[in-house]
């Protein structure tokens, strides 16, 4: 479980970067490793057998 934590803390951390990024290509890239961290945690959510953190209710 922590391990998915740390990928969604990622996720958030490179989510915010590219929101304040000016350079569209450098905040191209922010988002892409965004997604990549979110991508990893459904992976091993699935892996797990729970539910998708993206598409659980908080």
């Amino acid at each position: 479980m922590k391990m998915i934590a740390e990928y969604l803390e990622h996720a958030i951390q490179f989510e915010r970067l590219a929101a304040e990024e000016q350079d569209a290509g450098v905040k191209k890239q922010f988002e892409k490793q965004a997604a990549a961290y979110r991508q990893l945690a459904a992976k091993r959510t699935k892996e797990l057998g729970l539910d998708d953190p993206d598409k659980s209710s908080i």
